[in-house]
């Protein structure tokens, strides 16, 4: 019995047909494209969009870096000054008034002002290649960058002390800005009780809540030095550092905690640091409604 075969160049079946419905698939695919309606299109927009607002920290965030008020004496603070302090940027007077922007390098100081401004605005960016909007995690490294315009874009950087390079007052590890991206200008946010540091390692940073903050290559802590005085163009500020202070229980301390503050979505004027604070739990038991 022959079997009739037929060679490669000749259609059979509905050939015409699937020609057109492969256009077909192909012009719905370009328009939906074009139009960001494809799924993959769609699941990076929930997570730019719907990640932002699950309270943790993301890339591409605009924060305050704030010390809180520490009122407790030590060795290291044996006159606490009382307030809250922001990591803020510290330029020269020349730097002011000669140039349309600020460039490296550039101090910083510790500001008693928590209102959010250009001088204490900083951008959570990437080191890594992650993307805008996508959480920060403990132990993962990051850089801390000026705004544009004025504040010309620079990275908080620092490098171990030598005879030629240290901080001013205190001598220990100088902490400045730079314009030269490097593993000098890498940081970790690092979990602020040490018994729960290693368990949560890779998990998102919750915003507004007390945490480290380590510089990378050194492994020293970004740190408020209140008893070290410096007086700037916006008056008495304190010093900042890395360097890491621990207690007797081997735990740091106050010098060294920070919050990192993002902004309230329900008023642009101020940060979640400016929210109320609900009513606490032990306050409701201790004043039962009878």
């Amino acid at each position: 019995m022959n079997v009739r075969t037929f060679s490669s160049s000749v259609r059979v079946g509905n050939w015409n047909e699937d020609v057109y419905l492969d256009e077909d698939l192909l012009k719905d695919f370009l328009e939906k494209k074009e139009k960001g309606e494809l799924l993959v299109q769609k699941s990076s927009n929930l997570k730019k969009n719907v990640l932002k607002k699950d309270g943790y920290l993301h890339f591409g965030d605009s924060v305050m870096l704030l010390n809180p008020e520490n009122n407790e004496q030590s060795l290291s603070n044996p006159s606490p000054v009382d307030g809250n302090y922001t990591l803020s940027v510290n330029p020269e007077e020349s730097a002011i008034h000669a140039k349309s922007h600020l460039t490296a390098p550039c101090g910083v100081s510790a500001s008693s002002n928590v209102k959010p401004c250009g001088r204490n605005a900083f951008i959570i960016t990437s080191v890594d290649g992650s993307e805008p909007g996508e959480p920060l995690c403990y132990g993962q490294n990051f850089a801390l960058r000026t705004a544009e315009d004025f504040m010309g874009h620079l990275h908080l950087t620092s490098d171990r002390k030598s005879f030629l390079k240290s901080s001013k007052k205190s001598h220990l590890q100088e902490v400045s800005l730079t314009d030269q991206h490097s593993y000098e200008t890498s940081w970790q946010v690092v979990y602020l009780d040490p018994q729960l540091r290693l368990e949560h390692e890779g998990l998102p940073v919750p915003a507004n809540t007390k945490v480290l903050i380590v510089h990378s290559k050194t492994n020293q802590c970004l740190a408020v030095l209140r008893k070290y005085i410096l007086w700037t163009l916006f008056g008495k500020e304190c010093e900042i550092t890395a360097h890491t202070y621990l207690n007797g229980h081997k735990v740091e301390e106050n010098e060294n905690h920070w919050i990192i503050v993002t902004g309230n979505p329900s008023d642009d004027l101020n940060t979640m640091f400016d929210r109320p604070k609900p009513p606490s739990k032990d306050m409701n038991e201790s004043n039962p409604v009878s």
